[in-house]
């Protein structure tokens, strides 16, 4: 797992949670929750390299955990209120089915969404970014918590749309920066409803180190096209298998 984020780019959430619904055969809440966990630790990393460089905007990084944080707890909280934990859900695999088709449209029209986000700036003047910006996190932060998918190819998608002129940078490390506190937020919120396969974890931060290492030096011998096809195809197929 640790290589295709590597050579994707893209979260390991869009491709962990499946893998730990079909392959170890885990409930759908401890899946998320597990993966959530995982998210928050191997992101911690890059988070800290691109704040030494200076590609964060924290401006806009507050502003996302202005909406996300308070949207993270409040969707927990009714989880745990409506029993949506070990019980193995259907609004948890809707969701998750929904997050990984969502991101492989994101992915699949990766050029497009920079040319989109200029065109929408003549219906977003600059005093009205801050608010959608808030709206961005909020989303997020219910998306994330129900599927533990959404803090990376989402987000950053959701920078760009609305901050089109930022450089690729900037909105990478925003995008990095928010995604750790928001998954690390609702991953305590699925820890404490006992949602979080702890020995399983521990296996797959110790086993995605090297991956990740891997896949950054394989993703400069492949083409885009050819890694955002297969990503694209393994996201779909994922979603339709969760949904139905």
């Amino acid at each position: 797992m640790g290589a295709i984020v590597g050579i994707t780019g893209v979260g390991g959430g869009s491709l962990m949670t499946p893998l730990l619904l079909t392959v170890y055969k885990l409930n759908p809440a401890i899946a998320i929750g597990t993966d959530l966990w995982f998210a928050a630790l191997t992101k911690v990393s890059g988070s800290v390299a691109h704040a030494r460089h200076g590609h964060v905007k924290w401006r806009i990084t507050r502003l996302l955990l202005s909406g996300s944080i308070p949207a993270s707890i409040v969707t927990v909280l009714l989880m745990q209120h409506f029993g949506y934990n070990k019980s193995g859900s259907g609004t948890l695999t809707f969701s998750l089915g929904i997050a990984l088709l969502l991101t492989a449209v994101v992915v699949a029209f990766k050029q497009s969404w920079n040319r989109i986000g200029l065109r929408l700036e003549r219906w977003i003047p600059e005093s009205r970014k801050a608010a959608l910006t808030v709206l961005s996190g909020l989303i997020l932060g219910v998306l994330v918590s129900l599927s533990s998918i959404g803090a990376g190819a989402i987000g950053a998608t959701l920078i760009l749309l609305i901050y089109p002129r930022l450089e690729s940078r900037y909105i990478v490390g925003s995008d990095i920066a928010h995604a750790v506190p928001l998954t690390l937020v609702a991953g305590i919120g699925h820890a404490a409803m006992g949602n979080v396969d702890w020995t399983l974890l521990a296996s797959l931060v110790i086993g995605s180190l090297p991956g990740i290492w891997l896949g950054a030096h394989l993703t400069r011998r492949l083409p885009d096209r050819v890694i955002r096809t297969l990503l694209c195809l393994s996201l779909i197929t994922a979603g339709w298998k969760v949904i139905h």
